[in-house]
């Protein structure tokens, strides 16, 4: 079992004259705390796939058509190793990127829910954003290019950090951060944020509420919360409550209504909540790919009747709520 080597030195450095510094020295020593959290048996591979990336010229991270993109020259002696090591970081679930010539086909079409979310949003520019969950760090980028100032993702995932560490070594972009940790992790004192997403996380949390405080207290009053989460059909204000997996997932404790999500947030504070999307995950956008050939959406779904999970359940459906937090 290797032990992540996180220099907190160097955040530290990097959070300098941002509007993160008075919490940088804070945030080094949590990560650092974690011991158990920062190892893991596959941690070797991961670093050495990211060690041997080989130099991209002039590299430039863009955003084309959706595909968070590392654009420049790639010798073409270097294209196999390239594609070596971006394998060595599989499964892939989180993106599309495309590194050099090598596109990732990943699990999820991430752009398609940016495409849904993006024109609710408040502008980005020169905004200081919190992604809670934040997978690869697709949405990162995607944050960053639309004029935030300062990115910071958080998610325990050893082998998502090493993905986001993957693009950075050619983005080199000390305002998109990554610390692996998750939101119970985060100061309390730390209300800067000026938008926070949360997105895929309220479902795997035991007290919703809790995630929700949570979420509140990293804000800046006149903040905007964006929450993507599973809802189930219905009307009423109602939960379905689990005690074991729904679509194959582990840890999933309370799907609400629409109605009853709304009511968690607005009873948790928060003003002017509207839902700006509630979408049936399809089998185009969740997936197996040769990036992550593991089972995917296709094998959660009952095979007699695909309106229902494999467990019986409602299908997964997805809304996205937005909503501000005053203080």
């Amino acid at each position: 079992m290797s032990e992540l080597a996180f220099d907190g030195n160097r955040l530290i450095r990097e959070l300098t004259n941002t509007a993160l510094e008075p919490w940088a020295t804070q945030l080094a020593d949590v990560v650092l705390n974690q011991e158990h959290a920062l190892k893991h048996g596959h941690l070797p591979g991961w670093e050495a796939a990211v060690a041997a990336l080989p130099e991209i010229t002039n590299a430039a991270v863009l955003i084309n058509d959706g595909v968070v993109t590392v654009d420049g020259v790639v010798e073409p002696n270097d294209h196999d190793a390239l594609l070596t090591a971006l394998k060595g970081l599989i499964p892939w679930r989180k993106g599309p990127f495309k590194f050099g010539p090598h596109s990732i086909d990943t699990e999820w079409r991430s752009d398609w829910k940016w495409d849904r979310i993006e024109a609710h949003l408040k502008p980005l520019q020169d905004k200081v954003v919190l992604d809670v969950g934040c997978g690869s760090g697709y949405h990162l980028w995607r944050m960053r290019h639309a004029g935030a100032k300062q990115v910071l993702g958080i998610d325990p995932s050893l082998l998502y950090l090493k993905q986001f560490d993957a693009l950075q070594r050619y983005a080199q972009d000390i305002a998109v951060q990554f610390l692996p940790l998750p939101m119970e992790a985060l100061p309390e004192t730390m209300s800067v944020f000026d938008t926070v997403f949360s997105m895929g996380v309220l479902y795997h949390r035991k007290e919703p509420n809790s995630h929700l405080k949570e979420l509140q207290a990293s804000m800046k009053p006149g903040g905007e919360l964006v929450l993507e989460t599973l809802i189930i059909p219905g009307e009423n204000a109602a939960s379905l409550m689990l005690d074991s997996r729904y679509a194959n997932m582990r840890n999933i404790y309370e799907l609400p209504t629409q109605a009853r999500l709304v009511d968690w947030i607005e009873s948790a504070g928060f003003s002017n909540v509207r839902t700006v999307s509630v979408c049936t995950t399809s089998r185009r956008e969740q997936r197996t790919t040769e990036w992550m050939p593991s089972h995917s959406l296709n094998e959660s779904l009952n095979p007699a009747d695909t309106n229902l999970t494999i467990e019986g359940h409602p299908r997964p459906l997805r809304a996205v709520v937005v909503a501000e937090w005053q203080g």
